[in-house]
């Protein structure tokens, strides 16, 4: 049973498509959900209307002094004046700071007489102002020192003293406000879902003539909605979309090209490797990213390595089920004859069964012995050192027709007295059963490894056989004992260490380098 419970999980490329399409969504939608554009129309606007008031505030100058107004009559000082210039009027008004004021007041009646002079310039101007409202579509009023309206579309001869931008201008004061707007269309236009579309921008500047306040221009108008800016722009936001779309689909092709494509190929062979095909080792033709070439690599190397370890022991298990039944075959074969023909059998035939008996039950116990060796070999490998001396009496316990000289027996081993002992003693072992009656130890060491030259003077190995030596289970005394698992044990523990173990050519016996790194 798979161990990863069964449930919908998203592909990697539906992450990936979700997350281009979340980043390609984003310019428009930080438009339409962040008010940041609308506040730029809204600032647009008032500079407008700004620009527009401070013309018809020239105008109105102007006429004041064609009639040779007299301004002590006025009562209202200018403010913010230097050099007898006012400073430059820069927009205040921002969607996110600013507050929504209610539309607003209705015009009242007047609790003075509109100035006759006034009135008269209003007529005057009255014209130039309908004319610019046709091009600006913006709102124009022009008030009297009291607030009467004395020039506009409508309201004429009303006050708008009470409204609070129009009370600051009459003190000399710029001041500008956002309203809610009342819409006199039947319908709201498609556009009108934005609050652009619901406010109105009002801006009141102070007349100022020779020193005095003689009204107000008081301007109004609704932003544009950005909808309608973003029409305007139809083309380059197209082409804008376009780009963003190339690139997007650039993106989802390299990320394919280099990361989804390898990935499924490499899950195919995972696969492939699962039902045992060897050709699925092969390495991708794509890697695509540095980081999928390592894991490619590391997983086909440990997808090897579980293969030839699957083979070895399967090979293994063959080859030890192979050596313990043919003892266990004469064991039981001597023992039914014995059992069999107890009564007619000599006693020199019963000892030459018993004889059988021992010699296949020591073999056995050899086999063993060598198994736990190759055990060991496999297990947790153990860091240590020892030194030659360490080995030598167990050595020479063992092999007692061997005479073993060693050139320096304080010369340390980079190996555990456990893993050593092993080594050198197989090595004694294989040396003793080919007939020899020397067994020398030769150590040279440098900086980074040491070197132990191991040589014999027995039968030596033939050409035919160099090769197979190191092989499990390869033996040529086999009749006299030999497991064949020596020198196989001795290759397996120096590769557990980083070592290796040669046969050198020499012209008898048989000599061996082994070779093993210092510990860091």
């Amino acid at each position: 049973m798979s161990p990863f419970p069964s449930k919908w999980r998203p592909t990697l490329t539906m992450v990936v498509v979700a997350m281009l399409l979340s980043v390609l969504c984003l310019p428009l939608g930080g438009i339409w959900l962040f008010r940041f554009y609308d506040s730029q129309l809204v600032r647009e606007t008032e500079r407008e209307l700004i620009v527009q008031g401070a013309f018809v505030n020239a105008l109105v100058v102007r006429e004041l002094g064609l009639n040779l107004y007299d301004p002590t009559s006025l009562t209202v000082d200018a403010s913010d004046k230097e050099n007898g210039v006012f400073d430059l009027v820069l927009p205040q008004l921002d969607l996110s700071s600013s507050p929504i004021l209610p539309p607003r007041p209705d015009a009242l009646e007047p609790e003075v007489r509109p100035i006759q002079l006034f009135v008269n310039l209003g007529q005057n101007i009255r014209q130039v102002i309908f004319d610019a409202q046709k091009t600006t579509l913006a709102g124009f009023r022009v008030l009297d020192p009291n607030g009467v309206v004395i020039a506009g579309r409508t309201e004429t001869g009303q006050s708008l003293a009470h409204v609070p931008e129009v009370a600051m201008a009459l003190n000399g004061n710029y001041a500008s406000a956002i309203r809610e707007r009342i819409s006199d269309e039947p319908s709201p236009p498609i556009y009108s879902v934005s609050r652009g579309t619901d406010i109105r921008v009002f801006v009141a500047m102070p007349i100022e003539y020779e020193g005095k306040i003689a009204g107000v221009v008081y301007l109004s108008r609704t932003p544009s909605h950005f909808l309608r800016e973003l029409y305007g722009q139809r083309w380059k936001i197209g082409l804008a979309i376009i780009f963003m779309l190339a690139v997007t689909l650039i993106i989802a092709f390299i990320f394919i090209r280099t990361i989804r494509e390898p990935i499924v190929a490499l899950n195919a062979r995972t696969v492939r490797i699962a039902k045992g095909d060897r050709t699925a080792l092969e390495p991708l033709a794509h890697h695509g990213t540095r980081e999928v070439a390592s894991l490619s690599q590391g997983l086909l190397s440990m997808s090897e390595k579980l293969q030839d370890r699957s083979d070895y022991i399967r090979n293994f298990a063959t080859h030890v089920s192979h050596e313990l039944k043919s003892p266990l075959t004469s064991i039981r074969g001597a023992a039914e004859l014995m059992t069999d023909n107890e009564s007619d059998m000599t006693s020199e035939t019963r000892q030459k069964f018993l004889g059988n008996i021992v010699s296949d039950t020591d073999r056995l116990s050899r086999l063993l012995d060598r198994l736990r060796d190759l055990a060991a070999t496999d297990s947790h490998k153990i860091h240590g050192t020892c030194t030659l001396h360490d080995i030598l009496e167990e050595l020479r316990q063992k092999n007692e027709n061997l005479e073993i000289h060693v050139d320096n027996c304080d010369c340390r081993v980079p190996l555990p007295l456990e893993n050593a002992a092993i080594i050198f003693s197989n090595l004694a072992d294989n040396a003793s059963r080919h007939g020899a009656a020397r067994f020398s130890i030769e150590t040279s060491q440098s900086g980074t490894e040491s070197r132990f030259k191991v040589s014999d003077d027995g039968e030596g190995i033939s050409s035919a056989n160099r090769d197979k030596i190191f092989e499990l289970f390869f033996t040529t005394r086999r009749d006299h004992g030999g497991t064949g698992m020596g020198l196989g044990i001795v290759r397996s523990i120096l590769d557990a260490y980083g070592g290796s173990i040669t046969l050198l050519e020499t012209q008898s016996g048989a000599v061996f380098e082994i070779s093993l790194p210092h510990a860091n």
